[in-house]
């Protein structure tokens, strides 16, 4: 018998390289503005908090000014609604799996474990990423940065599908690769295991002090 009923998966630097993409869609808003592009660390960097924070970010960078100046901007509607045009277009253009992700899903299904992601990316774009990788149907419960009133590090999002799975938090496991997916499995009271391949701000993952690092998700299969 499996130890977990039910895990939880970050998507973006967990189950999916998307950061390329995300670096395309930034840099072409950037430059519609007339605005110098920015670096693919930059965004790998940036990337945890959704994309609106991450578009944030890239304007304040490039536009030498502080994050507060940007959100008060009066351009920035117009502006992030660029940035969503061209990011829906760019979706998995230029994004892959990681190593061991469908079969380790596929299995864990026939397993009879529950399975969601939850992620900070707001919904169309996530949608966009799953169903263009196949892998929509993997997944029982799908949380994305706007599904609920608040997002991660807020545990709302594990909480809603503890409930919806019905699942002991001892028996239940969040997978992501940065600090804010460590410090949502703390605050929702569940075991956290972290991947060293994804966006961690720049930082090394065992920083952030996750119960495990793994390789890759094949090691849940293998608990």
């Amino acid at each position: 018998m499996t130890p977990f009923d039910a895990v939880m998966f970050d998507l973006d630097g967990t189950l999916i390289e998307t950061a390329p993409e995300i670096a395309d869609a930034v840099n072409y808003t950037l430059h519609e503005i007339g605005a110098a592009g920015v670096t693919q660390q930059q965004v790998n960097d940036w990337i945890g908090h959704g994309t609106q924070e991450l578009l944030i970010q890239a304007l304040a960078f490039t536009l030498l000014v502080n994050d507060e100046t940007i959100r008060e901007w009066p351009d920035l509607p117009a502006i992030s609604a660029t940035f969503n045009r061209h990011y829906q277009n760019c979706c998995g253009t230029r994004s892959h799996l990681y190593p061991k992700v469908r079969e380790t899903l596929e299995a864990l299904r026939e397993l009879g474990v529950k399975l969601a992601v939850v992620t900070n990316k707001e919904s169309r774009f996530t949608y966009t990423v799953l169903d263009t990788h196949q892998l929509s149907s993997c997944f029982d419960v799908v949380i994305c940065g706007d599904t609920l009133p608040t997002k991660k590090p807020d545990p709302a999002g594990i909480a809603y599908c503890l409930e919806a799975f019905n699942t002991s938090k001892d028996r239940s496991l969040f997978v992501g690769d940065s600090s804010i997916d460590i410090a949502t499995a703390r605050n929702a009271g569940v075991p956290v295991w972290a991947l060293p391949y994804g966006y961690n701000m720049g930082q090394a993952i065992e920083t952030a002090q996750p119960d495990r690092v793994i390789a890759d998700i094949s090691a849940v299969l293998a608990a």
